[in-house]
């Protein structure tokens, strides 16, 4: 069986269909990625194994679990080892850099030397060690979205979920995140599952290309 697998799944919002039987198998640590204009439903399937939306129809599993069927989330959120980076990213503007990649790992208790170690390595490992003490504000776009991919990190998800993270960047700072994207996922080996409509940037960051269409 895959690591993860959406079996002939749907959902509707009232009477609209977003996604309709729709199916896919994906193997551990691979680079999957969700491709099609808007109102294709790429963002309803990161929601839906996310544990945010529930399946119409349909079952998802992860890691041969069932977390959700039919009108049923099995599985919360929170138990489902994965971290998702959104468009707008989310940051904490009143933490520096430092306390936003640590406020995950106080919650889960992980010990003060651990979490140092873990926010020193993961900063170091995208460029931004020496702004530890900043705040987002005074950070550039590129920095910001370094951060959030760093902090959606941090607590070693097997599963990263990304949603056209890099839309608001220009080009040059999109080359950069992707880089630091492709040498953490060498690293650490997570199955990263990224929705774009941009097709260089697909091509780009997948080993697999999943060509989504509206439903009519």
């Amino acid at each position: 069986m895959s690591y993860i697998e959406f079996d002939a799944v749907s959902k509707a919002f009232g009477k609209r269909p977003v996604i309709k039987d729709f199916s896919l198998h994906i193997e551990r640590a691979e680079r999957i990625v969700l491709f099609g204009p808007s109102g294709s439903g790429k963002s309803t399937v990161l929601r839906l194994l996310a544990g945010l939306e529930i399946p119409t129809k349909g079952p998802i599993r992860i890691d041969n679990k069932l977390v959700a069927d039919s009108g049923k989330n099995l599985v919360p959120p929170e138990e489902r080892g994965l971290a998702m980076v959104f468009q707008d990213l989310a940051l904490w503007p009143h933490m520096t850099v430092g306390a936003n990649l640590m406020f995950g790992l106080r919650a889960h208790k992980v010990s003060k030397p651990e979490a140092e170690a873990r926010v020193w390595q993961l900063l170091k490992s995208v460029g931004l060690e020496s702004r530890v003490d900043d705040k987002p504000n005074h950070l550039s776009g590129g920095e910001q979205q370094r951060v959030a991919l760093a902090r959606a990190l941090i607590l070693q998800p097997s599963i990263l979920l990304m949603d056209e993270p890099l839309s608001s960047l220009d080009d040059e700072r999109k080359e950069m995140i992707k880089l630091d994207l492709m040498k953490l996922h060498d690293q650490l080996g997570f199955t990263l599952i990224y929705v774009t409509h941009d097709r260089s940037e697909a091509a780009r960051i997948g080993s697999r290309i999943v060509k989504m269409a509206v439903n009519q």
